[in-house]
């Protein structure tokens, strides 16, 4: 028997107790946990070092080593996500909604756990504690199947997890990591829809697209982020500038940082120069358009492919447009559907920008980076969705449920 199907037996024994659990219950498990990730702190940054040496020696740098990276200042993030977590609404149990029918039926839409939830994702490890976290409050088990940059790192962090847990009385197999990184495991991994209820893919395009291809498990689609920032012409420059910077180098390797900067024609003269020598002194790369590369000289060329990439580095791609209409035209050519953002004065032009835009969460001057489970109030995230289905961008609490529907009679027969 392999070592998935183990796993997987386990997690839905396990998924029978959990959806039973109490929220006190379930709250003290998630605080036990934010406590232990504190206490064996040095545990986890000794076992994430040697990932990050290993990611080094295979040429991995920059931004790919950020993801990768743990410390004790993000140690206490993933703690705080969890007890974010615990102060929030427990969905478990929660009646959406009642009616009554002719024949005196009441019937009811009533949230539940959706059992399983397998969680495939890459080299960042504050992942399994924020999967962990809310799979828990919302009663699922859970299988984790991290990459192989992380493995150490995300051992260290799941058997703490499971310290905790077994200190509060969770059943084991509640949080379950998958070691064997190969990707015919992985591949194994979407198959087994005899035990896993839902699939969710967390990381680059290569890995999500891997995973609707070949899973036989429903799959929630976690977004590439091909972000944007539109300028307009009616619009405070310095506010622009500022937002421009914060969302492609606050941290670019996430899928909310923008990759690509739009700007009206009518303000490009003035706003280019300072704000593409702003960002080439925070070492940013700038591949822009003909025009753009007229008003910047250090612009290189862009190509048609720059202006799907997804970059997750010091890079941007800049655009001249005509206007609003052009914009809105180019993103919803070019994007993901993941975030937008307009920097603009008219609330005509915002409205338009909101109304028109398709993607799952679209700003009115303010940073894209803000598009994440935390800064949002959900606590941690799974992950953001850009699927047009019961999920959409950043998948909280309420998306790791399903409902059933719960039905009172009197002796009615049909």
């Amino acid at each position: 028997m392999s070592e998935l199907i183990i796993k997987g037996e386990k997690a839905k024994k396990a998924s029978y107790k959990l959806s039973n659990l109490s929220s006190t219950v379930k709250n003290n498990g998630l605080q036990k946990i934010a406590e232990m990730l504190i206490k064996k702190q040095n545990d986890i940054i000794a076992a994430n070092a040697i990932d990050v040496e290993n990611a080094k020696n295979k040429g991995v740098t920059g931004a790919l080593i950020d993801r990768l990276t743990l410390n004790e200042k993000r140690i206490e993030s993933m703690a705080e996500g969890l007890i974010q977590i615990v102060a929030l609404p427990d969905p478990v149990g929660e009646v959406v909604s009642m009616w009554k029918r002719p024949n005196g039926l009441q019937i009811g839409q009533q949230r539940v756990p959706m059992g399983v939830i397998g969680i495939i994702y890459e080299a960042r490890p504050n992942v399994t504690v924020d999967a962990a976290g809310l799979c828990l409050k919302t009663g699922n088990a859970v299988i984790l199947r991290g990459g192989s940059e992380a493995i150490n790192s995300n051992k260290a962090v799941v058997a703490v997890i499971n310290e905790a847990l077994n200190e509060a009385g969770f059943p084991e197999g509640a949080v379950q990591l998958v070691e064997d990184t190969r990707r015919e495991t992985a591949v194994e991994m979407m198959k087994l829809n005899k035990y896993i209820d839902v699939l969710i893919p967390r990381g680059g395009a290569g890995l999500i697209q891997t995973v609707v291809q070949n899973s036989t498990i429903p799959v929630i689609e976690t977004g590439v982020g091909n972000c944007h920032i539109y300028v307009d012409g009616e619009s405070d420059l310095e506010l622009a500038e500022k937002i421009t910077i914060n969302a492609k180098t606050s941290r670019p390797a996430v899928c909310n940082a923008a990759e690509t900067l739009l700007v009206d024609e009518a303000v490009a003269d003035k706003f280019l120069p300072e704000a593409l020598n702003a960002l080439k002194d925070l070492n940013v790369e700038i591949r822009g358009c003909d025009r753009t590369r007229e008003i910047f000289s250090d612009a290189k060329p862009a190509t048609e492919e720059d202006w799907y990439k997804e970059y997750l580095d010091y890079i941007i791609a800049v655009k001249v447009v005509k206007g609003i209409d052009e914009a809105i035209e180019h993103i919803n050519n070019y994007g993901t559907k993941h975030s937008e953002a307009i920097i603009t004065t008219s609330y005509d032009k915002s409205q338009r920008f909101l109304q028109e835009v398709d993607a799952a969460a679209v700003y009115v001057n303010a940073s894209t980076r803000f598009t994440d489970g935390f800064e949002f109030g959900f606590g941690a995230e799974i992950g953001i969705s850009t699927q047009k289905l019961h999920a959409r961008g950043p998948m909280g609490l309420k998306e790791l449920t399903t409902y059933k529907y719960i039905i009172y009679g009197s002796g009615q027969i049909r």
